[in-house]
């Protein structure tokens, strides 16, 4: 019995001797790669999401009522100053004014005969051989003979502007889209949209900005500012627009909702690349002189929206050699900084803030890393994402 309860405590002592040898070291050190951080000259763009807008731009609304009689153009095609778009039915039109023509001949003639009338009697009256009355009534008619002539007058005017406006003609040359009626439909004015038409070269391109970058757009638009850089979109398909714009207008005002005003710029469009709608990415080459400090963008770390990197510092840390004796060695750990980022350039990221240039910075490893971790850059491939010691 007794040598049964031994070997049990001789298989137990192997047991937890076999598992505290599987136990791994206390503070293992992760293999990382560092980086040197430097400041240099960088060229880089600020984006902006766009859309293009016409630069002139209108819907085209009737004038007078009536049937569409004719369609004289292409849907989606150029149009010229003074094209002839739509016809409205003219029958009613050309009627009144025939008929307001025809009037005004009948008053000319009634001015004629009445302006004899008053000068017969003007003259009788320079010898009291008329009655006064008479007289006073003749130039009374002639009076009112004149008004009528006036008023005929404007009646054809008005009668030849309605017959006039039975033709739409394009205001400007532009592009005309899909038209809104069809042959037949009867048209009512000031609110059945016939068409739009939109300007096409040059086109639009409106952006939002934050109103702490107002001031250095307003030294662009005044010329108050050197500019070697250029204004350049990105097309829908992330192609480059062959062509450079520049500012033609801020808005007058800025959101008090969002803090932000909208910038537009002019681009010329002489292959008709850009259409009205299109979203685009306005580029603005970045103006700033002063070398930036880059880091490659695996090396940040984002929490909560904010940045981390982890930066390589030596420092002293306990070592114990034996079960009772500990000593100071020297060794090298991960520090995490907190550091606002700017723009991103292809693979790399410029630091606004946060760290100076010269120190070191941890590219691979920093998922394995936490404030205080050992590192060692012994081995230069850093450990897979994800597997840690067994």
């Amino acid at each position: 019995m007794n040598r049964a309860i031994l070997n049990a405590i001789f298989l137990s002592c192997l047991a937890i001797t076999a598992c505290k040898k599987k136990q791994p070291p206390v503070n293992p050190e992760v293999p990382v790669n560092l980086i040197k951080l430097q400041s240099k000259n960088v060229l880089y763009f600020d984006n902006y999401p766009s859309t293009t807008a016409a630069l002139s731009q209108v819907a085209l609304l009737p004038q007078v009522q009536g049937a569409i009689t004719g369609i004289f153009f292409t849907e989606g095609t150029n149009v010229r100053k003074g094209q002839k778009l739509y016809e409205i039915d003219q029958r009613i039109y050309l009627d009144n004014y025939d008929a307001a023509v025809a009037n005004a001949k009948v008053a000319e003639g009634n001015l004629v005969q009445a302006q004899q009338d008053a000068d017969r009697y003007e003259y009788l009256n320079k010898y009291n051989a008329v009655a006064k009355q008479q007289y006073d009534h003749a130039i009374i008619t002639l009076e009112n003979a004149k008004s009528s002539v006036k008023a005929a007058e404007q009646t054809v005017k008005t009668a030849k502007t309605n017959l006039t406006y039975s033709i739409v003609t394009a205001p400007f040359d532009g592009t005309i889209g899909f038209s809104q009626v069809k042959l037949g439909n009867v048209v009512t004015p000031g609110s059945t949209v016939l068409n739009t038409i939109s300007t096409v070269d040059p086109v639009a391109v409106d952006f939002i900005v934050n109103e702490k970058q107002l001031p250095h757009f307003e030294k662009l638009q005044d010329g108050k500012k050197n500019v070697d850089s250029l204004f350049t979109i990105l097309l829908p398909d992330n192609s480059l627009y062959p062509y450079t714009g520049k500012i033609s207008v801020i808005d007058r005002a800025v959101d008090s909702q969002t803090g932000s005003i909208r910038v537009r710029l002019v681009f010329p469009n002489p292959k008709n690349l850009l259409r009205v709608g299109m979203s685009c990415v306005v580029r603005v080459h970045n103006q700033e002189n002063t070398p930036q400090m880059i880091l490659p963008s695996k090396a940040v770390v984002e929490q909560m929206g904010e940045y981390f990197v982890f930066m390589a510092k030596d420092s002293m840390i306990n070592d114990k050699t034996g079960p009772d004796t500990t000593k100071k060695i020297k060794a090298l750990v991960a520090a995490q900084k907190k550091v606002m980022v700017g723009q991103t350039i292809g693979p790399n990221v410029i630091i606004k803030s946060g760290l100076t240039p010269g120190s070191r910075i941890v590219t691979d490893g920093v998922q394995l890393l936490h404030d205080g971790s050992q590192i060692t850059t012994a081995n230069k491939v850093a450990p897979a994402q994800g597997k840690g010691s067994k």
